[in-house]
């Protein structure tokens, strides 16, 4: 084999290896372009759903209105025992209305007066050994001037030995207005409060999403002062509230 032809194999070689060469990094090349472009997967944009959520702040108000009580409710009754039943429920009727009537002579209304509650029975010192039969009515007096309170547990406590007292709490006759009142101030102190929000994050308050009311918003009613048994003292209704604002 001539010089030649040795040196022409040479080159030949060495082309297609350079070809290879030049293929396998244009494959290399395009391997690395296709990782680094960002596909519809890898894109950290947020979703179209959640970028069209309204932003939202959720809040608690609270509203307080104190108020001075000007009704008592007196929970009171007759329980006794005697050896037969029939003498058992004449004595407990018997008994139930000379405390009627000391409740009016102390000046509460007879609409006012209401039995809730009336029971018979027999009581066993060891079944089956028979005592007597128990008997019992139970009344609840309002007492709408509270000038009267003291006279009305005086006449009470006069009216027998087998009388009992058995609570007083305190009322106020206006109270749904109250409960309006502490309803409006507590939607006010959500308000406030969304509003100062809304001004840290440079929105504005949009439109209520949601309202709630938390708790029981019955009557109110008031607990007896400690210093006495028949103070009504001074009692706060309290509403609650839960709010959602739209931020815009």
């Amino acid at each position: 084999m001539c010089f030649m032809t040795v040196l022409v194999m040479l080159v030949t070689r060495v082309t297609r290896l350079s070809v290879v060469l030049a293929a396998a990094g244009a494959v290399f090349a395009g391997a690395q372009a296709a990782h680094a472009a960002p596909g519809p997967a890898a894109s950290t944009a947020p979703a179209a759903s959640a970028a069209g959520e309204p932003a939202e702040v959720g809040v608690v108000g609270r509203g307080s209105v104190q108020a001075t009580p000007d009704l008592m409710r007196v929970n009171v009754g007759v329980e006794l025992r005697r050896d037969k039943a029939g003498a058992a429920f004449a004595a407990v009727k018997e008994g139930a209305a000379k405390l009627t009537d000391a409740l009016l002579a102390a000046g509460v209304a007879p609409r006012d007066v209401r039995t809730n509650d009336l029971s018979l029975g027999a009581e066993y010192q060891k079944y089956p050994k028979l005592v007597g039969y128990r008997a019992s009515q139970g009344m609840e007096a309002l007492v709408r001037d509270l000038s009267k309170a003291d006279a009305v547990i005086d006449a009470v406590a006069a009216a027998g030995e087998e009388v009992r007292l058995s609570g007083v709490s305190f009322e106020i006759s206006r109270s749904q207005a109250l409960l309006k009142e502490a309803r409006a101030a507590a939607y006010r102190d959500a308000q406030a409060k969304a509003e100062q929000y809304a001004a840290l994050t440079g929105r504005r308050v949009g439109r209520v999403m949601k309202l709630e009311e938390e708790g029981d918003s019955g009557p109110p009613r008031f607990t007896m002062a400690e210093k006495s048994s028949i103070s009504p003292g001074q009692g706060t209704v309290t509403i609650i509230v839960r709010a959602i604002y739209e931020l815009v």
